[in-house]
């Protein structure tokens, strides 16, 4: 019992140390860096988006409709990216609409990945005929495309944001679910866990102690690219309308609004395309940067 608790103290005062190292080889991907950059600037947003925004992201200038960007001819300095159908303000409404993007995300990966988690653990600890029952379950929601699976169960539940994220979150369970298993299955054989056994240790203790530490670098991994997968998912949920409702300020249903003025006024589509572009392209770079920090394998001597 002795060696275990010493191992597990030697463990949390090593962390230090494993947070330069992680930072180090972190650094090293200039795309990381790049991405974590505008991921700040995203995040800043997403915090302060309705303080910084210019204008009221739902204030209508009615004798401003479909005004161009500043730089085009009729634009002006009062609506820098020009306006929208009905005049509201284009680069106010992109600023809010980080918060909605952020939040989805952040609710998104929170709810898929403690779901996933616990029924990953639950596997990997479990007898061999539940966690068949388990994975087949998970095979079968795998089986349908993520986002047709998504649509049905929105159009289930009713059209509106909260519905997308639930639908999004249960789509995107079953990866942490296999990739918890396999993991724990992977350090279930090690010597550290049957000393912890030996030592007296409960199935609880195994699972979420002494376990589920060592098996977080690929989850999350995971999470961060399941970050940028739910932020494409309710932006095409909000295109398709059945995600976040007018007049929200959210990427995905900007551009549902807009689409039939495409020709007409190029930016009212290209903004909000831009916006879901650079924040998934970074989140993603992000994702690359702790692959390559948390897997040994390919750290760089």
């Amino acid at each position: 019992m002795d060696d275990a608790l010493s191992s597990e103290a030697a463990m949390v005062n090593d962390r230090p140390g494993r947070l330069r190292e992680f930072w180090f080889y972190f650094r090293e991907n200039r795309g990381a860096m790049i991405g974590l950059a505008i991921f700040a600037v995203f995040t800043f947003l997403a915090l302060f988006g309705p303080w910084v925004a210019p204008h009221d992201a739902t204030a209508q200038f009615r004798d401003a409709t479909l005004q161009p960007p500043v730089w085009q001819d009729g634009g002006t300095w009062t609506h820098i990216l020009g306006t929208d159908p009905l005049g509201r303000d284009m680069l106010s409404r992109l600023i809010v609409g980080a918060r909605f993007s952020f939040f989805v995300g952040v609710f998104v990966v929170c709810i898929a990945a403690t779901g996933g988690i616990i029924i990953g653990l639950i596997a990997g600890f479990s007898p061999k005929w539940l966690d068949s029952i388990i994975m087949r379950i998970m095979d079968i929601v795998l089986a349908f495309p993520s986002l047709l699976l998504a649509l049905v169960l929105v159009a289930i539940l009713g059209p509106s944001l909260t519905n997308a994220m639930i639908a999004i979150a249960i789509v995107l369970q079953p990866h942490y679910v296999r990739l918890t298993r396999a993991s724990v299955m992977s350090e279930r054989q090690k010597d550290y866990v049957t000393s912890a056994r030996v030592a007296g240790a409960g199935t609880m203790r195994l699972m979420f102690v002494t376990v589920l530490p060592n098996c977080l670098a690929p989850i999350i991994v995971q999470a961060a690219l399941s970050f940028s997968t739910a932020i494409l998912d309710a932006a095409a949920l909000g295109f398709l309308g059945m995600g976040a409702q007018p007049p929200t300020p959210e990427w995905g249903t900007m551009l549902a609004e807009a689409r039939e003025f495409i020709l007409r006024a190029w930016w009212v589509v290209t903004f909000p395309g831009i916006a879901i572009l650079v924040t998934v392209l970074a989140i993603n770079l992000m994702g690359d940067g702790l692959r390559d920090a948390l897997d040994p394998k390919l750290k760089r001597s």
